[in-house]
């Protein structure tokens, strides 16, 4: 077995495989292209595009030639698989922004200016928009049978709810990419997800009947969490890869939270850690699972993979926050972040007021008298500074941001006074 599908194998990242000994042969003897396709259906990837671009970001580190293909025509039309009803389609000026969008995402993972095996975005518009209806059906849908179209489980599964016939074409406006980056660049192998398999095995079809030559084809799993529940999706949605939709501390803080019966699995799709770190980390998380380490590890490196070394260890140092109350150095906007979902009150701004009141005020506290208690024991925190006597006043100049006191009662308690 090439070294190649031996590591993607150790990873648990071979799910479905076309002539696997040939493919193998060929990752042995040369350079290949490959491709993986995404479809601007946001204006930002989430991490359910990960598995995929870091497995092109590793066989571009093997020495191959690595294909990003943005679908400014296929997200015009809307892929069927994985899904129980038609999408909603968006207007090209729409769809045109979002792939502008997902080309400068791509550049994070794939090198697309070394000289050598350097990477490539295309945009699947450039062809698809030349083609009419009738190059389309004599060219591409003459090579298909109706009767496999339908068996394919894409399509298969929307047959009883209905399909358009908008997304029953998509599977080969997919496959003519597949051609069409066989003959502009040597293109051999497609990689998706196991969703994907019917419209990849429709390009290796359309290429045989074509060209008479070869094209292979690799799915990778479906990633799932242990416990059953959907992968790569929190309380609040999705988890992007654009910072701007979801921050860097809670793309942080979404792997940190992994379970141990997660973060192995994790650990070898979505870092470049070898074996033997990875084994390691698994021998940690069996005798020491309360230190979190593997989790730890985890976060750290996709977060830097997808932000930044910079960022990334800002989002750590944010994570210490809660544990430390020390909240010097943050940014109002990175507050708000750590403590989301701390019990908040707001208030309306006015002349300072005492400690009591404030704790009472925002929850800390039930009563004055437990408030002047715990401040007596030295029990209670404003801002990260310990407040021990009970006369204390607070006002606009002391608040963080000249609208936050945080309050820590005890080594874990936190609740937060907004002023308006």
């Amino acid at each position: 077995m090439s070294h190649m599908l031996e590591d993607l194998e150790y990873r648990g990242l071979l799910f479905q495989i076309t002539d696997r000994d040939e493919l193998a042969r060929l990752l042995d003897e040369q350079s290949i292209s490959l491709y993986v396709g995404f479809d601007p259906t946001a204006d930002s990837l989430h991490i359910g595009s990960l598995l995929p671009i870091l497995t092109l970001r590793r066989f571009q580190l093997a020495g191959h030639k690595p294909i990003a293909v943005v679908g400014g025509a296929t997200g015009l039309i809307g892929d069927p698989s994985g899904r129980k009803s038609e999408r909603t389609l968006n207007s090209p000026e729409v769809v045109e922004g979002w792939t502008e969008k997902i080309q400068n995402q791509l550049s994070r993972f794939i090198d697309f200016e070394r000289s050598e095996n350097k990477g490539q975005v295309v945009n699947n518009l450039d062809w698809s928009k030349f083609m009419t209806v009738i190059e389309f059906l004599r060219d591409v849908g003459k090579n298909f049978s109706v009767n496999t179209m339908l068996s394919r489980e894409s399509v298969a599964t929307r047959l009883e709810g209905g399909i358009s016939f908008t997304e029953f074409s998509y599977m080969l406006l997919q496959a003519n990419d597949f051609l069409e980056l066989f003959n502009r660049h040597d293109c051999v192998l497609q990689i998706g997800g196991s969703d994907q398999w019917g419209n990849i095995v429709a390009g290796i079809d359309l290429i045989r009947r074509v060209t008479g030559q070869q094209g292979y084809g690799l799915t990778l799993p479906l990633v799932t969490k242990a416990d059953g529940t959907k992968f790569g999706k929190t309380e609040s949605g999705a988890v992007w890869l654009d910072e701007t939709k979801t921050s860097v501390y809670q793309f942080y803080q979404f792997w940190v939270n992994t379970g141990d019966e997660d973060v192995i699995r994790f650990l070898k799709y979505f870092t470049f850690l070898s074996r033997e770190e990875i084994d390691e980390l698994e021998q940690e998380v069996q005798t020491n699972p309360g230190g979190r380490k593997a989790q730890k590890v985890l976060a750290e490196q996709i977060t830097a993979l997808v932000h930044g070394k910079a960022e990334t260890e800002r989002a750590i140092h944010m994570s210490g926050v809660l544990f430390s109350g020390n909240i010097e150095g943050l940014t109002v906007t990175e507050l708000q972040d750590v403590f989301q979902g701390v019990p908040s009150t707001v208030i309306a701004a006015g002349d300072p007021m005492d400690i009591v009141s404030l704790l009472v005020a925002s929850g800390a506290c039930t009563s004055r008298r437990q408030a002047r208690e715990d401040v007596t024991n030295g029990a209670v925190s404003v801002n990260g500074v310990r407040v021990t006597d009970v006369e204390r006043t607070f006002g606009r100049e002391d608040m963080f941001g000249s609208e936050y006191l945080v309050f820590r009662r005890g080594k874990k308690k936190y609740f937060l006074l907004k002023f308006e």
